[in-house]
């Protein structure tokens, strides 16, 4: 893809969009994000892309286009895109119980409600399917969630993090040694559940998760800096990481040279959150999905796979089903897909949109967008945790629609 030369060639207000650079830098001068970057793309051609401050504060290394970051949860679309090429195949259902494709799951059980410890606990009364695990449906969490679920997920080293050896098989097993927080489809709670989508794609693949996104997503969308880990001779690109301080300056949480994310022998492929990538190798894979499966001559899926994986999966808004707030967005009259956020209703939601635009965020306070109303794509890359400090993704809402003029 390459820059227009006007963005009102595109339907955006050059004026209006300058409005972008002064709010990233107003972060940045003040100390409260190392540096950033905001992409715009509407009907295949880049209307804006500019970048701020450093990938390495104290090394004074600046922010470039090709510099290499955690993008954390953005990980999760791509594995639950490489989960659902293999349904395209005919592979597996939905519906199928994950149990049909990993047994240690054949006789899980969940807590009983208000449940104080790891032995209250009952029978599932309809099996995990795949479904639930896309969807986040499945009864998994997160450590940092707390409660009885996720102070054991801690307490046992329930960790699909980079820093993590041995592989996938082995944590999943011991995953599943744990009850689930709730009845599978009952409520959404944002877990481990794209991890176990991981494992599934190297069952029913018959390679590792690392090798199949490598031939089947990375090499046909020519994502050559996308992968589990960042090789020897590419750390001098890779961006540092940084959290806040209680003043909202930010602290070094994590050097390039020495962060778990190096690329070594043993790593666990995380489908959940274990890729690196640039801005200009992501803009690739969320192009392929405004293209409905399709980046220039390759097509990684069927149009109709991507609309229904674009399309609310739960009864209602994730609000209903016990997730009124994430990060520092609301999720009233928002759905989720099959590995996405779905807008149902942008008034409902308070954040400006379009009904079906759809994509996700990483820890490190990335996110991207796909609005097909807008034939349009957004993608904003930092590196800070956590995500929800700063109200960016609202901001970055209201600044790319009011730029918005045709």
């Amino acid at each position: 893809m390459e820059a227009i030369r006007s963005p009102e060639q595109v339907g955006f207000s050059s004026q209006r969009l300058a409005r972008i650079r002064p709010w990233m830098d107003g972060y940045v001068n003040a100390g409260k994000l190392p540096g950033a970057m905001t992409v715009i793309a509407r009907h295949g051609q880049i209307a804006y892309a500019e970048w701020t401050g450093k990938r390495d504060v104290e090394a004074d290394r600046p922010w470039e286009a090709d510099t290499l970051l955690r993008i954390y949860s953005m990980s999760k679309p791509i594995c639950s895109v490489a989960l659902m090429m293999l349904f395209e195949e005919g592979r597996f259902h939905l519906d199928d119980p994950v149990a049909n494709f990993l047994p240690e799951f054949a006789d899980v059980k969940v807590l009983v409600k208000g449940a104080t410890a790891l032995d209250q606990v009952e029978d599932c009364r309809e099996p995990l399917t795949v479904h639930h695990l896309l969807t986040h449906t499945s009864g998994f969490t997160y450590g940092f969630n707390g409660g009885v679920l996720g102070d054991a997920y801690t307490a046992g080293k329930i960790d699909f993090g980079p820093k993590r050896g041995g592989g996938l098989a082995p944590m999943v097993k011991e995953l599943a040694k744990y009850p689930l927080a709730f009845q599978p489809g009952s409520r959404w709670n944002y877990g481990v559940s794209t991890d176990v989508v991981g494992r599934l794609v190297e069952v029913i693949s018959g390679q590792s998760l690392d090798a199949f996104l490598t031939s089947r997503i990375f090499e046909p969308l020519g994502m050559s800096e996308t992968g589990f880990g960042v090789p020897e001779d590419k750390v001098d690109r890779f961006a540092a990481l940084y959290t806040p301080n209680e003043d909202n300056s930010m602290k070094l949480l994590e050097k390039p040279d020495q962060s778990v994310f190096l690329r070594r022998d043993g790593m666990t492929f995380s489908g959940g959150g274990g890729l690196i990538s640039t801005a200009v190798d992501y803009l690739k894979f969320v192009e392929m999905l405004r293209c409905k499966g399709r980046f220039g001559e390759e097509r990684l899926l069927g149009p109709r796979t991507v609309d229904f994986m674009a399309s609310n999966h739960l009864p209602g808004d994730l609000a209903s089903m016990g997730q009124p707030v994430f990060s520092e967005v609301s999720f009233a009259g928002v759905g989720f897909g099959l590995g996405f956020s779905v807008t149902l209703n942008p008034a409902i939601s308070q954040n400006m949109g379009s009904v079906g635009d759809h994509g996700w965020g990483g820890m490190a306070s990335t996110a991207f967008w796909v609005d097909p109303v807008e034939d349009m794509v957004v993608m904003y890359m930092t590196q800070l945790v956590p995500s929800s400090h700063y109200p960016i993704r609202k901001e970055l809402r209201a600044l790319v629609h009011q730029a918005l003029i045709d």
